[in-house]
C-alpha cells in the first residue's frame, strides 16, 4: 500500500541492510557491487553502521541489482530467482478466491523455486500461519528472511486494497542490534529465536480481494518494492503513534505531557510503556526529526539552514551536534548522492 504521513520518511539502520550487502557480493562483482551502491546512492552509509539508509535507496537498490544480477531475489537464496518470477508470482495470487487462498498460492509458487527451504501453511484456533522452514541446518539470512514474508504481507495487502493486521511475526534468528526496525516494516512487535521464521494472520480480518487488473499489477511490479516494504499501520505500537503524533504537531508543541493527551494517556503510563518498548519520548522525536532531515537532505532543495529549522532546532550548530549524534555522520554527507 502507498506510505503516506511519517512512514514515508521512515529509516534503517545500514546494519539492516549489511545481510543484504552480503548476499550481493555472492552474485556480482566488485565492480559491480560499487557500481549498485553508488547509483542508489547507499555507498556513503555501506560500512558505517550508525547511518541511515532510506526507502528511496532500498527501492532504487532492489530495481538496480534485481536486473543486472539476473536474480529478482539477488543472492538470498542458493537458487537465483529467474527475471519475470515475481510478475508470474501476482498473476497466480491474482486469481484467489480468498485471502487464505492467496497465501496457498505464494507457498506452493515458492516450493517450485527454493531449493533450501519449504514455506508451509499451518492453521491455528482462529488464524493462519506462513511458516519458513530449512531442509538443513544452516544459518538464516536475515535479510532473505524478512523479505520473503513481507513480500506475502504485501502482495495480501495489495489484494485487499488495505494493509492487511498481522497478527504475529517471528524469525529464527537471534534478536540483532537493530530489532527497532522491524517495527517499521511489520505492523507487528517482531518476535526472535523462534522454531521457525513465521508471519500469522487472524482468518477473520482476512476479508475477500479485490479485482486486480493488469494495469494495477503493472504498477505494482514497476513500483516494488516501495508500496510494500515499510508498513503504514501505525496503531501496533506505541512508538509509531507518537511518532504519527509529533508528525503532525508543530515541533513547538511536541512535549510528552501533549502526547499522553493526545493518545488518552497519563505523562507515567507512557513513559511505562515506551519504556516497556526499550525506547522513550526523546529518542522517538529524535529519530523523526533525523528522517525528515535525512529526506530532505536528500532532496537537495533546502538548505542545512533551512532543514535545522524545520525540525526545530534554534541554529544550525545545534542540528549538526545533534545529527552527528543521531547517524554518526554530518548532514553534508547525506548530500551525497545521485539526482
Amino acid at each position: 500500500m502507498p506510505l503516506s504521513g511519517s512512514s514515508s520518511l521512515a529509516t534503517v539502520s545500514s546494519q539492516f541492510a549489511g545481510d543484504w550487502l552480503t548476499a550481493l557480493r555472492s552474485c556480482s562483482s566488485s565492480s559491480q557491487l560499487s557500481s549498485f551502491l553508488q547509483r542508489s546512492g547507499m555507498d556513503a552509509v555501506h560500512g558505517q553502521p550508525a547511518h541511515r539508509v532510506t526507502l528511496d535507496q532500498i527501492v532504487r537498490l532492489y530495481q538496480i541489482a534485481a536486473v543486472e544480477t539476473g536474480d529478482e531475489m539477488m543472492g538470498l537464496w542458493s537458487r537465483p530467482v529467474r527475471s519475470r518470477a515475481l510478475q508470474h508470482l501476482l498473476t497466480t495470487v491474482r486469481e484467489a478466491s480468498s485471502l487464505p487462498s492467496a497465501l496457498h498460492r505464494f507457498s506452493t509458487f515458492w516450493n517450485l523455486l527454493l531449493d533450501d527451504y519449504r514455506l508451509s501453511l499451518v492453521h491455528h484456533d482462529g488464524s493462519i500461519e506462513l511458516q519458513l522452514t530449512p531442509y538443513a541446518d544452516q544459518l538464516p539470512q536475515r535479510f532473505g528472511h524478512m523479505l520473503i514474508l513481507k513480500l506475502a504481507h504485501g502482495l495480501l495487502s495489495w489484494l485487499a486494497g488495505y494493509e492487511v493486521p498481522v497478527r504475529s511475526i517471528q524469525f529464527s534468528f537471534v534478536r540483532p542490534e537493530f530489532a527497532a526496525d522491524y517495527s517499521v516494516i511489520f505492523p507487528a512487535k517482531a518476535g526472535f529465536q523462534a522454531p521457525c521464521s513465521a508471519i500469522a494472520f487472524n482468518t477473520a480480518e482476512l476479508g475477500p480481494p479485490g479485482a486486480r487488473s493488469s494495469a494495477e499489477m503493472k504498477a505494482f511490479l514497476d513500483r516494488a518494492p516501495r508500496d510494500w516494504i515499510f508498513t503504514s499501520f501505525h496503531e501496533h505500537s506505541q512508538s509509531l503513534r507518537i511518532r504519527e503524533f509529533l508528525y503532525r504537531t508543530d515541533w513547538a508543541h511536541c512535549h510528552l505531557a501533549g502526547a499522553a493527551k493526545a493518545l488518552k494517556l497519563t505523562p507515567r503510563t507512557l513513559i511505562r510503556r515506551l519504556e516497556a518498548e526499550d525506547t522513550s519520548f526523546q529518542a522517538i522525536k529524535d529519530g523523526l526529526r533525523r528522517d525528515i532531515a535525512i529526506g530532505d537532505l536528500q532532496a537537495g532543495i533546502k538548505s542545512i539552514e533551512e532543514i535545522s529549522q524545520d525540525v526545530g532546532f534554534s541554529s544550525s550548530a545545534n542540528f549538526h551536534r545533534a545529527f552527528r549524534r543521531w547517524t554518526g555522520a554530518t548532514p553534508s554527507s547525506y548530500r551525497r548522492l545521485p539526482s
